[in-house]
């Protein structure tokens, strides 16, 4: 007997919106596959709002309503019969993001839950990553976001330490990442993958993954250092016209990658990592899991 189940994840991010609708395969004594059936993205930045202004402007609360309004729609037109929206950095920080909240669960008729980064790296590490995760290695594993970037060490198939540092691809943009936090980034990492034999990085993130499509290499193979830091140096080559022009980036990433690359690479050095796999894995995956399986709360429609 087969059944097939639709439910849908929403990430507000502090770069963008995304609505994720996966097909849930279920058959009788296998384990449930999970199929994507579709993914709509809408580049709302509300981090360039709140790390520089505190709150979300009237312009952006507005499109949150309208994207909110369309995105309940979209899971009425394709069945989906529950859902769980999780809001992280930008709205976690801004002064009216809990009357932001309201407006939209009273207009829009979507509930959403504010996540705290401990959380954001729970609902993660519910997605498929233990299948990208080979139990006699040792991993760090970097999931770059607009606000902030979560780091977790994976060692024989096991978390064993896990930390969120608000330094993101939107607040680097804008400047507003102190040093002093990078220091403590750089002591974290340093502190927490020396006296392991090698480390290998895993990263997730839009950017990451746009540059594993670029470097044309295929699922499951790893991108090195020396890559990634040409990549890097090409980035800063073009402008940013040129780079959505000639390298035929989105707008609303034609900015971020090059923070989002500085990211990985400062992680890379300060772990010895000469290696970074690119599952393509993301929150709105582990949402997915996290709703099927009951793990935190979701909201029926």
């Amino acid at each position: 007997m087969l059944t097939i189940k639709k439910y849908a994840a929403i990430d507000i991010g502090s770069n963008a919106v995304r609505l994720l609708i996966s097909n849930i395969i279920e058959q009788k004594d296998q384990p449930a596959k999970f199929k994507k059936s579709s993914l709509v993205r809408v580049p709302i930045r509300l981090g360039a709002d709140v790390f520089l202004n505190g709150g979300i402007s009237e312009e952006n609360t507005k499109r949150m309503l309208d994207t909110m309004t369309a995105f309940n729609l979209l899971m009425k037109s394709h069945k989906v019969i529950a859902y769980k929206a999780c809001a992280t950095s930008a709205m976690r920080e801004a002064d009216n993001g809990k009357e932001l909240v309201e407006l939209i669960s009273k207009k829009a008729q979507i509930d959403i839950d504010i996540i705290d980064g401990e959380e954001e790296a729970a609902i993660i590490a519910a997605t498929d990553l233990q299948s990208y995760i080979k139990e006699d290695k040792t991993y760090l594993y970097v999931d770059v976001g607009g606000g902030s970037t979560e780091f977790s060490v994976i060692h024989l198939g096991e978390t064993v330490a896990s930390k969120s540092f608000k330094i993101g691809t939107v607040r680097l943009l804008n400047d507003i990442v102190k040093k002093e936090t990078w220091i403590e980034l750089e002591t974290w990492i340093k502190a927490n993958t020396r006296g392991y034999d090698k480390m290998d990085l895993i990263g997730s993130g839009g950017n990451i993954n746009k540059i594993f499509k670029v470097s044309g290499k295929a699922l499951g193979k790893p991108l090195t250092y020396f890559y990634l830091i040409s990549y890097y140096n090409k980035l800063q080559q073009y402008s940013y016209e040129e780079r959505i022009t000639e390298l035929e980036l989105n707008q609303d990433r034609a900015d971020v990658i090059i923070p989002a690359t500085r990211i990985y690479l400062s992680a890379m050095k300060w772990s010895g990592a000469k290696d970074i796999y690119v599952p393509k894995i993301g929150l709105s995956d582990g949402i997915i899991k996290s709703v099927y399986y009951n793990t935190v709360s979701s909201v029926n429609l």
